[in-house]
Formats: structure tokens, C-alpha cells, sequence
């Protein structure tokens, strides 16, 4: 008959009985049970101290200054130049899909703002959050034109 399992043992020497600590000098582990002599991780209920405590001392991330500013109301723009336009996009209709599908956009990017560096010579339509003047002026003379979309387009109506 073969081994089942209601008679699986551990190899010799895989378990070992658990170590009695606090039984007397004799044990190797007696009178302070392996903990020393006094201090916090003497103490009963001692689990280690939180992340970043320094026993008291003002901690680390307390001594060290406070700096800068985060404006969570910033509105971030990819820049893109009229200069990548005219050397990876084709005629027609430009959107940031469109770029994104190009690769000259990232994924996550969410606004793009034209900017005017480089030249351009094909017509082009393009939709975007923004553009800085010159590159509206390039790709007008190109034939083109540019379409602003979003927040800011609300704000220039009004």
C-alpha cells in the first residue's frame, strides 16, 4: 500500500520543538527571556516601533524644512512644435488621438499646446487645447487652420 495522506511525516530534522524561553538559567534564554536588560524592547506588548519613530527624537521628516508649493489647480500642456508636424503628420484633420496614435503624444496626456518652433508647409486642421501665437501664425500661412477646444476655447468666447 502507498503512502496516503493521514500518514505524512515531516524528514528527520525538518520540525523542532519551540524554544521555552524564560525557564531558568539552565535554558540559555532564563531570567530576560533573550530581551536584554531594560528598554522599550523589553516591554511587554513591544511590536517595533512605527515607520520613521526615532524614540522620541523629533523624527527626521519633522526637523527637515517645509518647501515649495504644489497649485493643484495648474493646468498641464504637452508641447508639441508646428517643426513635428510637418514631419510625422500627413494633410488633413489633427486631433490629440490623432497624435496620440502618431506617438508624438503619450498616452496619458490629456491637453497639447502647439507651439512655433520649426517650419510648416502642409495644410492642416488641427484641434487642440492651446497654441502659442506664432505657431497659429504658421500654420495659417501654411494654408492650414487651428481650431482651440476645451476651457480655454469657452473663456475666449466670453
Amino acid at each position: 500500500m502507498g503512502t496516503t495522506l493521514h500518514t505524512l511525516k515531516a524528514p528527520a530534522g525538518a520540525t523542532k520543538p519551540r524554544k521555552r524561553i524564560g525557564r531558568g538559567p539552565g535554558s540559555g534564554t532564563g531570567k530576560t527571556s533573550g530581551k536584554g536588560v531594560k528598554g522599550q524592547k523589553a516591554r511587554t506588548g513591544h511590536h517595533g516601533a512605527r515607520f520613521g519613530f526615532e524614540g522620541g527624537q523629533t523624527p527626521l521628516q519633522r526637523r527637515m524644512p517645509k518647501k515649495g508649493f504644489k497649485n493643484f489647480f495648474r493646468v498641464e500642456y504637452f508641447a508639441l512644435n508646428v517643426g513635428d508636424l510637418e514631419k510625422y503628420c500627413s494633410a488633413g484633420k489633427i486631433d490629440v488621438e490623432v497624435l496620440k496614435a502618431l506617438g508624438l503624444v503619450p498616452r496619458s496626456c490629456e491637453r497639447v499646446k502647439i507651439l512655433g518652433t520649426g517650419e510648416i508647409k502642409k495644410k492642416l486642421t488641427i484641434k487642440v487645447e492651446a497654441a502659442s501665437e506664432t505657431a497659429r501664425q504658421k500654420i495659417e500661412a501654411a494654408g492650414g487652420s487651428i481650431e482651440i477646444v476645451g476651457a480655454k476655447a469657452t473663456q475666449a468666447q466670453a
